[in-house]
């Protein structure tokens, strides 16, 4: 065989040994991938990548519901094989996550805050049906609860009294929701607006306060002229009768009940039998000394609890409230003080003489006189009070039968300055809605001092700067939502009204006892 035979014959053994090694290796390559495909077990490359292995660690153990996104990335981790060697590799994350079990439902479900699951957890109420002689009959009687004055029309439009229809061209008050609303109305409104509460129940055992509503200013009010003690404490006393009855009653002896005076606390706590001496003694009696009170003037029992005053003002909506916020904010004031009300001349112990000298020798003060002789009839005028004390920078609030007055909260409503002469006038009274810093929102000047001259009112008023007037009259004017009475059908979104502090101060006191005494 010669040389050129030769090489042909080698190059085509060569050729058929790289074809059949080709056809080999791609037989083997495939027989290699479905063998990978379809194994189970754990994958091992011989790349080398770390950056992921904590993120595959969260997904294998994390379970999700099948809703979440599934991250389909390649994530490495650190494997060990079957022979304990240890390798670098990449492993794919499950396609399908674990679902969530119904250990893990529980688990979510009792982490949730008891509040979030019940919005009215503690804040429940449940109000006693009451026989009718304590509230509806007297609302019927209206007419003849006051010898000299119908309250009929007090007490229509839920005890907010006749809508005010303003005449005057000044535009005083805004559009809606004003009411010529009598200042001992307010057990009757306050009643209407429980009605309406959202978290009231009949379950009383779920009750964290037991609402009494007993319209004890209106029912004391027709005997406390001309009638003895006998007759004045009938209705108390039937009253807690009927109470020491009730299952409710019988689990606390009281002590989660409440109810609310439309009169000042003293015309419930007459101290003697005596036929001279004043008003009834519903809250010394035994049962009714365990419940608390809500009233428009309290004692300092620690049972007692002042509320604020209705004044003419009963929005339906926060809108309504910040619009006569702004209002307030924008007036342009002309009067640096103003004092409306009527002299005590027959009360040694009054400052208001005083201040009737003080306003007129003063350029500065506006006197509205309620007194025969200085038009009178303005002084019971909404609008016109409402006028005075929208242009006034101060508001002079003196005691007057008592330590309090309606008018220092008309005059809040009118973002006026109060200006007070007894400590018991308010900053001992209203601790729910009122701020704990006094001077932030008033000025107190001891009546002694106004009455000995050793401090000029007028003078003493001018000293102020006008960033102190208009620091404090912001201030008052950012309490106007706590010292009104919304009307009692409507709800407010953002802000709190003084039945809604109200409510929340009687429930965190009854709270406080509960936890004090472990019932």
């Amino acid at each position: 065989m010669d040389m050129s035979m030769l090489r042909k014959y080698l190059f085509q053994i060569r050729f058929v040994f790289l074809i059949t090694f080709s056809i080999v290796c791609v037989s083997l390559l495939f027989l290699n991938y479905s063998y990978l495909a379809s194994n189970d077990s754990e994958i091992t490359f011989l790349f080398p990548n770390m950056n992921n292995a904590k993120r595959f660690e969260e997904i294998a153990t994390t379970p999700s519901n099948f809703s979440s996104h599934f991250d389909e990335t390649i994530c490495c981790t650190t494997t060990t094989n079957q022979n304990n060697v240890t390798n670098i590799g990449a492993t794919y994350a499950p396609i399908v996550s674990p679902p969530l079990i119904e250990e893990n439902v529980d688990e979510v479900f009792t982490k949730l805050s008891p509040t979030i699951l019940d919005p009215c957890l503690g804040r429940y109420i449940y109000v006693y049906d009451l026989p009718s002689r304590f509230n509806k009959d007297l609302l019927k009687r209206c007419h003849t609860l006051l010898k000299w004055e119908d309250l009929c029309l007090y007490l229509s439009n839920l005890g907010l009294g006749p809508k005010i229809i303003e005449e005057s061209k000044k535009k005083v008050l805004s559009k809606k929701n004003w009411y010529a609303t009598n200042q001992f109305s307010l057990e009757v409104i306050f009643h209407n607006l429980m009605k309406h509460y959202k978290c009231l129940t009949n379950d009383s055992s779920l009750a964290s306060a037991i609402y009494v509503p007993y319209y004890a200013g209106l029912d004391i009010s027709q005997y406390l002229w001309g009638f003895n003690v006998s007759i004045r404490d009938e209705s108390p006393k039937k009253l807690v009768k009927w109470l020491a009855q009730q299952p409710q009653w019988k689990r606390v002896y009281g002590k989660d009940h409440f109810m609310v005076g439309g009169r000042i606390s003293y015309d419930f706590r007459r101290r003697s039998d005596e036929n001279e001496d004043w008003g009834t003694k519903l809250m010394f009696l035994p049962e009714a000394s365990n419940m608390s009170m809500l009233s428009i003037e309290s004692c300092g029992y620690d049972n007692e609890f002042s509320i604020p005053y209705p004044t003419y003002f009963h929005p339906t909506n926060d809108a309504q409230i910040f619009g006569w916020q702004r209002k307030m904010r924008k007036m342009k004031r002309k009067y640096l003080f103003s004092f409306v009300g009527a002299p005590r001349p027959n009360v040694t112990s009054s400052i208001r003489n005083e201040l009737i000298e003080h306003c007129e020798s003063s350029k500065g003060c506006k006197l509205v006189g309620c007194y025969y002789g200085y038009n009178k009839d303005r002084c019971g005028d909404p609008v016109h009070v409402m006028d005075v004390f929208r242009n006034s920078v101060f508001c002079l609030q003196p005691p007057g039968d008592s330590y309090t007055r309606r008018s220092t909260f008309d005059s809040i409503l009118a973002g006026c300055i109060p200006v007070f002469f007894h400590p018991k006038s308010t900053y001992k009274q209203y601790v729910w809605h009122f701020p704990t810093n006094s001077s932030n929102y008033s000025v107190f000047l001891h009546e002694i001092d106004v009455k000995e001259k050793k401090v000029m009112i007028n003078e003493t008023l001018l000293n102020f700067s006008k960033r102190e007037v208009f620091a404090m009259r912001n201030e008052v004017i950012s309490l106007i939502p706590r010292i009104v009475y919304r009307y009692p059908s409507s709800r407010l979104e953002t802000l709190e009204d003084a039945f809604d502090v109200a409510v929340k101060g009687i429930l965190g006191r009854i709270e406080a006892m509960r936890r004090d005494y472990k019932w």
